[in-house]
């Protein structure tokens, strides 16, 4: 495996659909910790697709393909058709995306259906045209990554997945311990990672169940992988990524404090207002309130009195009030 313990953890933003948006990118990596960050999946289906859904989904490419903190932020692309695939990939390195990222584990029953996300676990095969593809049409200099899951039903077809994987050229594999029929059910199976025959060497990146800097060190010491992906974890405790790294040099950092988180809210919304219209930045918002309530009770209490309010007007009062309410304590 590529176990090196003694160096910092990597730590990249998943693609969370539905969540992990430009905005809440923006917010996460002002906070800091991560490397890199990878956008929702762009469906590929039967066309080149223009440049406008690009930027819908990756703003960031307008600036160099990084979010305001100087992160780069990978474009995911979801399909099954080697060409197309490869057509889109270099339009979206054309556009200036700093890397490619192939997404072979979405559990949703919609995109598998289309022949899409993890169904293609079970014909590791058009894993390997598809990264392949997609490697020899992107520029050299541009990443190409992938991320697979243990398997479709079962990790039966592991192995197959990632020798097939590794064979196409990629330049890092991400990991979902868990199988598509699991989808996101604990636990992770971290210690399949390790199982991994690598012989080119390339980084693989855990992904699964880590919630807390602990649950890193556990998964590096379990799976032998010094790079991770953050997903729930990161939008329940805003600060994770910052707090892992200053647990692995040893540093106390006591977490954000629910008046910065208030903090974030505000912005959150104010953000999404000045991207839609001011009503579509409500459901993001409670949305996130749901999260938040794993490591901050007061999220609660706040989606509580927030959660039949339906104007924007009302609902940035109740943000500013919360905010104002904690700071005068």
């Amino acid at each position: 495996m590529n176990n090196t313990s003694h160096s910092p953890p990597r730590i990249l933003l998943a693609p969370m659909e539905g969540v992990m948006e430009s905005v809440m990118r923006d917010i996460l990596t002002r906070v800091g910790g991560y490397e890199r960050c990878v956008t929702e999946f762009v469906r590929v289906s039967s066309t080149v697709l223009p440049p406008k859904v690009y930027y819908r989904l990756c703003p960031e490419l307008r600036n160099e393909g990084r979010t305001q903190a100087g992160t780069p932020v990978y474009v995911q692309l979801l399909g099954s058709d080697p060409e197309l695939m490869a057509a889109n990939a270099r339009m979206a390195a054309q556009l200036g995306a700093p890397g490619i990222d192939l997404n072979f584990g979405c559990p949703a029953k919609t995109v598998n259906k289309s022949r899409g996300g993890a169904t293609l676990l079970r014909t590791p095969t058009v894993i390997f045209d598809v990264c392949k593809a997609v490697r020899d049409a992107t520029p050299s200099d541009i990443p190409v990554t992938a991320k697979v899951r243990l398997g479709f039903d079962d990790d039966g077809q592991f192995e197959d997945i990632t020798n097939n994987a590794f064979a196409s050229g990629i330049t890092e594999l991400t990991v979902h311990a868990r199988t598509k029929v699991q989808a996101y059910r604990p636990p992770a199976h971290w210690s399949t990672l390790r199982s991994i025959h690598n012989s080119r060497g390339i980084p693989v990146i855990a992904n699964g169940e880590i919630w807390t800097p602990s649950d890193l060190l556990q998964c590096r010491k379990v799976s032998g992988c010094n790079a991770f992906m953050l997903a729930r974890g990161a939008v329940c405790r805003p600060d994770l990524a910052r707090a892992i790294l200053a647990h692995d040099q040893g540093q106390r950092v006591d977490p954000m404090t629910w008046e910065e988180i208030t903090e974030l809210l505000v912005h959150f919304f104010d953000a999404n207002s000045a991207l839609y219209e001011r009503k579509f930045a409500i459901n993001p918002l409670k949305q996130w309130l749901v999260y938040l309530q794993y490591a901050y009770p007061q999220a609660a209490a706040l989606f509580a009195q927030i959660k039949r309010i339906l104007d924007p007007e009302p609902m940035r009062a109740a943000l500013i009030g919360a905010n104002r309410s904690v700071a005068a304590r």
